[in-house]
């Protein structure tokens, strides 16, 4: 309230209370009656004395925070008394000589209420004053609710210490933050997966191996069922009779007995024949059972698929110990067979057959050749397109590599015997043929050498167009049938580009036959010795 408002209702009480700078009354510095008589003359006003007695003159309202902020002030309550100050030490009515006079910079502070502990102050809706933050904390929903934290605030009380933090970064910019760090992590994480998977698959075998955690390389013992055969020729050795056996369903793997031996150090002489064995046998197993003279059927032949009627012959020969001459006499007249042909190659099915005991070649030769035409008449081939249909088979068996190339390799030799066929003009430029003329068919290669290109012989399809003058080799049931029903296709050139996995590449021109072929040698001069 300003001083010396004659309005004022609690001007009288203000004057009685010292004043907190020099302990003294107004009535002591008046020197009225009251207080023992007159007294000396006042000192000059203070500075908020004179600053309250203009606002008194001109009927300004004193600035408050809560008018600069557009806030109406909270009614007054009634004043009490201040407490006094720990160092007054002039009582009421002393001398107003005693006074000290007031400090320069020092302001009386106003009457307040009785006193209480201060609330935190909350803020006041409205503007707020733009001033320098130290930090701003945005509180959520049903929180202080506002912002705060300039020093202003601080100090003068519209803010508590709490409420001045440290300015967090923006939403925004933590967001962009995170998602970086996620996909870092991400990274990190796929790459160690991807690391992982490289060098188990490199690896992991060996580590099972060492660790004796791996899958088992071969069959338990009393796991052996059922009845399998395997054919042991002349030169077998444990790498070579290995796959034969993992073929007949004997053994686990393809290398399941080799590495049994080599890991064991076991020394074994195979002896040509065929071997009753039985089905998922471990390799102990097996050798003890080669080795038993009982698992050898000495009346049982077996022949593969491809095999020329020469080395056939030497297979029954020795399988059925009979006299190779036998063979060669019963195969000198095809026609006591019924065969129309100068020869019977192609007619010696390829199967495994069992004989009694006495058995003669003759015998032998009707069995297969009986087997033969049942396999002719099954595919469905007339009687008189048999030796035809026989030449196609004996072509596919020796060119074609996987199953789904038969019917390929048959649509590609029907296209090239078409009389409009221009890529070729008839020639069905098979190595196959080329090397059956010169007898260097099954001599390891597949590439033809220069003598079987250019030998003119009736059996060599790069000089002479059409089909060879006969079968090549004998085929077998799946080979018959592509020949009769080769799939539809325009394509008239194929070559096998990978000779482990006899990936096949069919092509329709010639541009695209030359790209395969480059492939093919791309890949024997990555894998040399391997029978290009």
């Amino acid at each position: 309230m300003p001083e010396n408002d004659p309005t004022d209702p609690f001007a009288e009480l203000y004057g009685r209370l010292p004043d907190p700078r020099s302990g003294a009354t107004d009535a002591t510095a008046r020197g009225d009656a009251t207080a023992g008589g007159p007294g000396p003359e006042a000192p000059p006003p203070s500075r908020r004395a004179a600053r309250e007695a203009r606002r008194a003159q001109t009927g300004e309202t004193p600035q408050t925070p809560e008018t600069q902020s557009g806030v109406a002030p909270t009614p007054p309550t009634a004043p009490v008394p201040a407490p006094r100050a720990a160092a007054q030490t002039t009582p009421i009515g002393a001398p107003a000589e005693e006074r000290q006079p007031e400090p320069a910079e020092e302001r009386r502070p106003e009457p307040v209420a009785a006193w209480q502990p201060t609330p935190r102050r909350q803020p006041e809706p409205g503007p707020q004053r733009q001033t320098a933050t130290v930090g701003v904390a945005t509180a959520a929903a049903g929180d202080r609710g506002v912002a705060s934290g300039s020093l202003d605030d601080l100090f003068s009380g519209r803010a508590h210490s709490d409420d001045v933090q440290w300015a967090a970064p923006p939403k925004r910019r933590r967001r962009v933050a995170g998602w970086i760090a996620l996909a870092v992590v991400l990274v990190i994480i796929g790459g160690l997966v991807g690391g992982g998977f490289a060098l188990w698959n490199t690896y992991g075998d060996r580590v099972r191996e060492f660790l004796g955690t791996g899958e088992p390389t071969d069959y338990a013992e009393g796991m052996a069922t059922g009845e399998a055969r395997v054919t042991i020729v002349s030169g077998d050795t444990g790498e070579s009779v290995s796959p034969k056996l993992f073929e007949a369903g004997i053994t686990k793997q393809s290398d399941s007995l080799y590495k049994y031996m080599v890991q064991n150090g076991v020394a074994f002489t195979f002896q040509p024949g065929v071997y009753k064995l039985q089905q998922q046998m471990s390799s102990p197993a097996v050798l003890t059972a080669l080795r038993d003279p009982a698992s050898r059927l000495n009346h049982t032949v077996q022949l593969r698929e491809g095999l020329t009627l020469n080395q056939s012959l030497d297979a029954m020969s020795e399988q059925l110990t009979i006299p190779r001459a036998d063979f060669e006499a019963a195969v000198a007249d095809p026609s006591q067979y019924g065969v129309p042909a100068s020869t019977l190659e192609g007619w010696i099915f390829p199967a495994t057959y069992d004989f009694d005991d006495g058995v003669t070649a003759t015998q032998v030769i009707q069995k297969m050749v009986q087997r033969t035409v049942q396999s002719l008449d099954q595919a469905g081939v007339p009687e008189a397109d048999r030796e035809r249909i026989l030449i196609i088979a004996s072509i596919i068996e020796r060119e074609a590599r996987n199953s789904d190339d038969f019917y390929k390799v048959s649509r590609v030799i029907e296209n090239r015997l078409q009389p409009d066929n221009d890529e070729t003009h008839g020639l069905l430029q098979m190595d196959s043929t080329a090397q059956y003329g010169v007898g260097e068919i099954g001599a390891g290669s597949s590439s033809s050498s220069e003598n079987a290109l250019t030998n003119d012989n009736p059996w060599n399809t790069y000089i002479h167009p059409g089909l060879p003058i006969g079968p090549i080799a004998n085929a077998g049931d799946l080979a018959i049938d592509a020949a009769m029903h080769p799939v539809d296709g325009t394509w008239y050139y194929f070559t096998t580009v990978n000779l482990d996995t006899g990936e096949t590449v069919f092509s329709t021109t010639y541009a695209d036959q030359e790209k395969a072929v480059q492939q093919f040698r791309d890949w024997c001069r990555a894998n040399p010795n391997s029978g290009c």
